[in-house]
């Protein structure tokens, strides 16, 4: 225990809590209270023990190979094996505690509602692809299947996506493009649709197999760095890249898809173009199609929670356009494009090609990234909701198993649905036990049921995916709040949607990704160092600019610089510790006792450096304070370092910070480091009884002034 008290400091000449005259009596001279010793980082240890470490013995070389070898053993043994693979499979944690009785209709009826959706979504986000709509079912099946084993968002619907679909799409027509003849044979038109399948599996290969290698390294934490106005800018720019690209089909258009940049006003234009060729009977079957999809949406969202289940509009709109297609005959007498035969049951496991994949992976890795931030984020957002945690990394794992099997059997990548997931829950779903019944509902038509699509129009397909992305559309409604919370991330919206929008889906993404980063590194750069003063009565530290009742010592500066040091920001401290100490050039119009400029200020002694807020330094900030300390020294100024975390006295430490200082400069908060600087200033070396009348002299201006306010 600490024995003795010692004078209390406090760090500057403070009044932090005087209101009026009548409360001046009441304060008291630093130079007068009693405290406890001032702490080092060395006395702390002594007395209170430093981290425990467990005794491991030595090893030669390779630590981390070692370590490595450590871990794969323990999993090896009865129980570590039994963890992984816990881990690995999540029914086998939550399927034993599951609520049979109170959650098995709820899982069967969402279910159920989300298999109905799945299969004109999935066949409609098929002609985004530019793949045949039977391959969207495929899509529908078995990524859910694989997801509802491995995933750990109980409340999560995966499936065919747009924005996925959509950027897939590019990927395939770049590789397989349409031939510059126009009319093809029927040989001809499956040879290119094989091809374009092919490449849309490989690009799931890809992304599966960059999922699955990020999993490995356990870079689950990547999803941090698609911040959310980034994600939220992707989607709603790529709904319009969707809506623009499906023009073609609601007017009964055939042409050639636009890639690459600028790709959507180069549709527009070729539309515009096009627009006397438009086929009228495909006209208004989009506009009666749209005319019923809208307002069932809006009928949805607006009375959620007085409908038992949502209005399942997708599927009355697509059998009341088969029976009317059939019935009139719109395919022969109008030439209205039509689905036509969906093959029933399942394709042959084929292994993608393997010449395609150096060509694609460039274009599977911003695929892969999308995936699993959207997937992640979605997640996180129930599992927040309905207080259960997920694993990023398994959630990697699930993903990169759920493409790189699902491309085995013809799949284009897939995802969490923004849609789909949000009916999941408005429907009742509790766990990923919904999954299997949606599986169920794919796999009937599949079988069964894929001759009654034969009628469909593409038209009708074209507009389930324009409403369906209704809710991206509407995240443009948060960007007056976003301005109000924070307009840098305002910026980072508006400028990720523009390049989205503007460019492409793919370097929109880098554009985003690039620009919220270098906010970030903007933001260290514009932080204030803080000159602190001491509220009287208290051991509170505040930014001096805060309070005018707040004083310093003469003498004494105490400094808080609240960011990162690094090779980015080590400038920045140099230059602002020069301004505020009168360290060379710069400093010599400083003011010498931080933020209050007093031309008969006292010259500064004792420096104290709060590191609370400097989370890492790396090689360039560690010297960049070593190479200060010695300039203190120069300058015949004390230097005390306070409230420094470990990993940052470490890296302080093995850039030479002790060959210039000792450890009885080193404190553990800015409490104990200013009560050693009282110390030292009282003790005057030399001359202290000078020094201390200043102090008492200071104090006594201030209750004079705190009289007058």
């Amino acid at each position: 225990m600490l024995q003795g008290t010692k004078d209390k400091m406090s760090g500057s000449l403070v009044s932090g809590t005087c209101s009026g005259p009548e409360e001046v009596s009441d304060l008291k001279s630093p130079l007068s209270s009693r405290f406890r010793e001032p702490l080092t980082h060395a006395r702390f240890q002594e007395l209170y023990g430093g981290a425990e470490e467990p005794e491991v013995p030595a090893e030669p070389r390779l630590p981390w190979l070692c370590g490595l070898w450590r871990r794969r053993a323990g999993c090896c043994s009865g129980p570590g094996a039994w963890r992984v693979l816990q881990a690995r499979l999540p029914p086998l944690r939550w399927l034993p505690h599951y609520r049979w009785r109170a959650w098995l209709l709820g899982d069967a009826v969402a279910g159920v509602t989300v298999g109905v959706v799945h299969v004109p979504q999935g066949m409609a986000f098929a002609l985004l692809t530019s793949v045949p709509p039977v391959f969207g079912l495929y899509t529908s099946f078995f990524p859910v299947l694989i997801y509802s084993l491995l995933g750990t968002g109980r409340h999560l619907s995966t499936g065919t996506f747009a924005v996925l679909s959509l950027m897939t799409g590019s990927v395939v027509e770049r590789l397989v493009p349409d031939p510059l003849a126009g009319n093809l044979s029927e040989i001809e038109r499956e040879q290119l649709e094989a091809r374009r399948v092919g490449a849309a599996a490989a690009v799931a290969f890809g992304s599966g197999a960059l999922m699955l290698a990020m999993f490995a390294l356990q870079l689950g934490i990547l999803s941090t760095f698609l911040s959310e106005p980034v994600v939220k800018a992707l989607t709603s720019g790529a709904a319009l890249h969707v809506l623009v690209s499906q023009l073609p089909s609601l007017l009964g258009l055939s042409l050639p898809r636009q890639i690459g940049c600028f790709s959507l006003f180069k549709t527009l234009a070729v539309v515009l173009t096009a627009l006397a060729r438009s086929s009228p009977a495909e006209l208004t079957i989009s506009a009666l199609s749209l005319a019923l999809l809208v307002p069932v949406k809006e009928l949805n969202v607006r009375f959620r929670d007085r409908l038992p289940t949502p209005i399942p509009g997708e599927v009355v709109m697509v059998l009341l356009a088969s029976v009317l297609c059939f019935a009139s005959s719109l395919d022969t007498r109008y030439n209205v494009q039509v689905v036509g035969v969906l093959p029933g049951g399942f394709p042959q496991p084929l292994f993608p090609a393997l010449d395609e994949l150096p060509r694609i992976l460039a274009d599977s890795l911003p695929i892969a990234l999308v995936t699993f931030a959207v997937s992640t984020s979605l997640a996180s957002i129930y599992a927040d909701k309905y207080s259960y945690t997920i694993d990023p990394n398994q959630e990697l794992f699930a993903h990169g198993v759920s493409n790189l099997i699902s491309s085995l059997f013809s799949c284009f990548p897939n995802s969490a649905t923004l849609a789909t997931t949000s009916l999941l829950v408005d429907a009742g779903g509790n766990t990923q036990l919904a999954g299997l019944f949606s599986c169920v509902v794919v796999l009937a038509v599949l079988l069964w049921l894929g001759p009654f699509f034969y009628y469909l129009p593409k038209a009708v397909l074209a507009c389930i995916n324009i409403s369906s992305m209704r809710q991206m559309f509407f995240q443009m409604q948060e960007l007056p709040q976003l301005w109000r919370i924070s307009r840098v991330d305002f910026a980072v919206w508006m400028v990720t949607w523009v390049a989205v929008v503007t460019l492409n889906v793919d370097l929109g993404l880098a554009v985003g990704v690039v620009v919220s980063m270098m906010t970030v590194v903007c933001r260290t750069q514009r932080v204030q160092c803080l000159a602190l003063g001491l509220a009287e009565g208290t051991e509170l530290y505040r930014p001096l600019r805060e309070s005018h009742k707040l004083l310093q010592v003469p003498g004494l500066c105490i400094l808080s610089y609240p960011t990162p040091l690094y090779f980015a920001t080590r400038g920045q401290f140099r230059h602002i510790l020069e301004w505020r100490l009168g360290l060379g050039e710069r400093g010599k119009q400083a003011p010498k006792l931080g933020s209050l400029p007093d031309k008969g200020a006292e010259p500064i002694r004792v420096v104290v450096l709060d590191f609370s807020g400097i989370s890492f330094a790396d090689a360039a900030g560690a010297r960049e304070v070593v190479q200060l300390t010695r300039r203190c020294q120069d300058a015949g100024i004390c230097l005390l370092l306070a409230q420094c975390n470990a990993l940052v006295l470490e890296t302080l430490t093995r850039a030479g910070l002790l060959e210039r200082m000792t450890p009885e400069q080193l404190f553990v908060s800015v409490q104990d480091a200013a009560a050693h600087a009282l110390e030292r200033l009282v003790r005057q070396e030399p001359g202290g009884a000078g020094l201390g009348r200043d102090v008492e002299k200071g104090w006594r201006k201030l209750k004079r002034e705190a009289g007058r306010i």
